[in-house]
């Protein structure tokens, strides 16, 4: 059905976004109303005014057919994008205009798919249209939540992107929500990695586009590519009068209007550490025989003589016997082990791979090929490759193929694509950790949705093993007790090889289970529609932490519902948070325990190592105050862990800005 607001002809010719000198049309007073909504209501504790106005508009609205609700939809959101400041009367019309919309899409809902929004939903709902971060607990309904607010933006004729963080969630929630939009007169299209180059541009012209983060930033890139310069719509428009095919005619978006980010830190914390690049592949035989001769001297330098390991920092330090040792050794290499800069980073690198990438974890190989390991979700990567001749020296070491390096051809972080956006929110069950990075980086505020039903989650005591067969053995000794008593079971690695240990213990005990990794992501959907059922077992990286949900069957609730233990803690606290969030889903039991081992405390800080290994010889396990204490410090780890990726995203950040005023001088953008 096609949408009354599909404006994809005259949003193409106003590529807009927050760059341009101004904004115009529809999406000004989108803006701006958006902006006057935020302020109706300034306790985010306390929205009962607006929920009670949306449950009267419904009991109007139930009696309508849908034909008519269509309609309702669209008069409304007409009404709303042109609704004017009047004194006296502009908060209450947009505060009623808004409700309407809300109820219409809360009635779509209802019919399409027999969800009715709860009234923690419609505070979601509200959250998002005012352009907030709303932190909602897993398992609250984000993906329904976000259709209040999608909806409603694409109702007032402003192009609206849904925003996951990779394929699978993508594909599912908009085959999931499609029939909610369709109601309403609402298109709705899907960009993932399979998406034909040419069926983009048709995706994106729909009212309503679910993407992942990674094509969204690629697309945008392309079109920056294709303007050649940092032009705004103005410039766009001529452009597009005085030529017979104009470049407009070639763009895939319609520009950054509306996004709503869901695993909100994920996207726009997590990822933010690496920049999104366009390249082309550059070099030869000669560049691979050069990365070959660096590994191969690489391995004959001695730590401590030759070169200093900076762990805290994962960097290599060359010493200058090093240095004169590799000048010495290089004589007889040809001329391109002459200039110093060339081979000492060249062997940095070499000495960075060898000491800190490590197999099954930062990476996979699959096929023969090296694909990068997401280390926020265990998923793989497949289009992503390292810089400055890192990705071939993993291939080296691991003796696959060595593909040729790549040249930038454009680049952008997603702290200045995501600023770019003329109206952003977001989505997760995980924010308050990083409100104040979200403040700074983006202007986003965070405001925390209450749950819909009291959360009847049972934290256990936490447990601590010195030695490895000891934290195994454990590991599957309560696997085994939930198992019998019919309970599924989730049980949270950190890494691709952690996971497969664990699936060798309980294989070893007789314990069927099913394996989530990255190198199972394509049964992804099918493992976690069975994780729920009675007896289940299944292992999982950081897959099963984000977006996911885990249905319980009758049975598994009245035998106590999911039991979760994390093996490992991750990076993140976050992370943690949302692996224990698995459990106890909308008023669901379960139950979450943390079984550790102090010799994964993997620390930058070489104090709090040898304190753990001091506790640990003289006892401290064997008392509750000495696991508290451990237990403390390996969360003062976790902090320095989560401080040394905050430094990374705001050099990411800054050095993009400082790319971008060198770029500035040539005329160019990205």
């Amino acid at each position: 059905m096609k949408s009354a607001f599909n404006i994809a002809p005259a949003a193409h010719h106003h590529y807009m976004h927050a760059q341009d000198e101004s904004i115009l049309g529809m999406d000004k007073y989108f803006h701006s109303i958006c902006g006057r909504i935020s302020r109706l209501y300034p306790l985010v504790d306390n929205f009962s005014n607006f929920i009670a106005d949306v449950r009267r508009e419904e009991k109007d609205l139930s009696r309508l057919s849908d034909r008519r609700l269509r309609e309702q939809a669209q008069f409304s959101g007409r009404q709303l994008r042109g609704v004017k400041l009047k004194v006296g009367q502009s908060k209450q019309q947009e505060q009623l205009l808004l409700s309407r919309v809300f109820a219409c899409v809360v009635e779509a809902a209802d019919r399409s798919l027999a969800l009715r929004h709860f009234d923690t939903q419609v505070q979601g709902g509200y959250l998002l249209f005012s352009g907030r971060v709303a932190e909602m607990a897993t398992g609250e309904g984000k993906t329904l939540t976000a259709t209040l607010a999608a909806s409603a933006a694409a109702l007032m004729g402003v192009p609206t992107h849904v925003v996951s963080a990779n394929d699978y969630l993508t594909g599912r929630d908009a085959q999931e929500m499609r029939q909610v939009y369709h109601l309403l007169g609402i298109d709705v299209g899907c960009v993932n990695a399979d998406t034909d180059q040419s069926a983009r541009r048709a995706e994106y012209a729909k009212a309503i586009t679910y993407c992942t983060n990674k094509d969204l930033v690629f697309d945008y890139l392309r079109d920056r590519m294709t303007l050649d310069q940092d032009r705004g719509s103005t410039l766009l428009q001529v452009d597009n009068l005085y030529r017979a095919k104009s470049k407009s005619d070639s763009l895939i978006l319609r520009g950054l209007h509306y996004a709503i980010v869901d695993e909100a830190d994920s996207v726009l914390i997590d990822d933010a550490k690496t920049p999104l690049i366009i390249s082309a592949s550059k070099g030869g035989e000669q560049e691979e025989q050069f990365l070959r001769e660096a590994w191969g001297l690489g391995q004959k330098m001695l730590e401590g003589d030759h070169f200093i390991v900076h762990k805290s920092a994962n960097a290599i330090q060359l010493t200058e016997v090093g240095k004169s040792w590799l000048e010495g050794a290089v004589q007889d290499y040809g001329p391109v082990w002459l200039g110093r800069y060339r081979r000492e980073a060249a062997i940095r690198q070499a000495l960075s791979v060898a000491r800190f990438y490590q197999h099954d974890k930062h990476y996979a190989v699959i096929d023969g090929k090296v694909q990068i390991v997401d280390e926020n979700t265990g998923r793989i990567l497949p289009d992503r490759s390292w810089e400055r001749g890192l990705h071939q020296l993993v291939e080296i070491k691991e003796g696959c193929d060595v593909t040729r390096q790549r040249e930038t051809l454009a680049k952008i972080s997603y702290q200045r694509f995501f600023r770019r956006y003329l109206h952003l929110a977001g989505m997760t069950g995980t924010a308050k950790e990083v409100r104040q990075e979200l403040w700074q980086t983006y202007k986003l505020k965070t405001a925390s949705v209450p749950t819909h039903k009291p959360c009847r989650r049972e934290h256990l005591p936490i447990k601590l093993f010195s030695d490895k067969n000891r934290h195994m053995q454990a590991i599957v000794k309560a696997v085994s007790y939930a198992h019998n008593l019919g309970r599924p079971v989730l049980i949270g690695s950190s890494s691709i090889a952690e996971s497969q240990l664990l699936s060798e213990a309980l294989a070893a005990e007789n314990l069927g289970h099913r394996l989530l990794n990255a190198k199972q992501d394509k049964e992804e959907a099918e493992i976690i529609a069975q994780a729920g059922e009675v007896g289940a077992i299944t292992v999982a990286t950081q897959m099963a932490g984000r977006g996911t949900d885990i249905k319980l069957s009758p049975e598994s609730k009245q035998a106590g519902g999911l039991h979760v233990i994390l093996c490992q803690r991750f990076d993140a606290a976050r992370i943690d948070r949302q692996l224990a969030g698995r459990c106890a889903r909308q008023g669901d039991p379960g139950t979450f325990e943390e079984i550790l081992s102090v010799g994964s405390v993997d620390s930058r800080n070489p104090k709090i190592r040898l304190l753990v290994n001091c506790l640990v010889r003289i006892g401290a396990l064997q008392f509750n105050t000495g696991i508290k204490l451990i237990a403390w410090l390996m969360r003062l780890n976790q902090i320095q862990t989560e401080h040394y990726h905050r430094k990374i995203r705001q050099a990411v950040f800054d050095q993009d800005d400082k790319v971008r005023e060198l770029l500035a001088f040539s005329g160019k953008s990205e």
